[in-house]
């Protein structure tokens, strides 16, 4: 039973659910390095949504016994090309939702990708010199980071879709 593909999927909802219970701890702690907690917290619970994703697509590649159930990351099996060659209502569902930027499952991959970009230096505007008493300013806000009840909507989401896909893969 410990080697069923759906044990992975469970596994990473049950962490991201940890780190954002740990998040909301650190949210309501006054400890001196709580903003430091609160981003590890972010990223650790990003990294095991994406996990559960990823858990997700190895459950129906393996279902389907599609060659790229193996795959290492998400974004290969979440390919118009390879439900192409292997339809699967799953898949079809889960690629619809990706290629749709508005949905959560196309933030949650945004967000993932974010993780492993360098940080950018926020734009500044050119001030001219003749006008010393004009102070410009910046329409091009720095996006907030994601907010805690953002990732537990993801977290519900996802967990929400792997339980109607099991019903709908399982063998009667």
């Amino acid at each position: 039973m410990a080697h069923e593909l759906y044990t992975r999927t469970n596994q990473k909802l049950f962490y991201a659910g940890l780190s954002l219970e740990s998040w909301r701890a650190a949210q309501e702690g006054r400890a001196v390095n709580s903003l430091a907690l609160i981003q590890a917290e972010r990223e650790a619970a990003l990294f095991h949504l994406y996990g559960a994703l990823l858990g997700l697509c190895h459950e129906i590649a393996g279902y389907y016994r599609l060659p790229e159930s193996n795959a290492a990351r998400a974004e290969q099996l979440l390919d118009k090309a390879l439900l192409d060659a292997a339809p699967s209502p799953e898949l079809a569902e889960l690629i619809e939702l990706v290629q749709q930027p508005e949905t959560w499952l196309a933030q949650l991959l945004k967000a993932y990708d974010e993780l492993f970009q360098p940080p950018q230096a926020a734009k500044k505007v050119k001030v001219d010199p003749r006008t010393p008493l004009i102070e410009a300013i910046s329409l091009d806000q720095e996006e907030p980071p994601l907010a805690r009840e953002t990732l537990e909507v993801w977290r519900q989401e996802l967990k929400g879709l792997a339980k109607r896909f099991r019903e709908s893969l399982s063998e009667w």
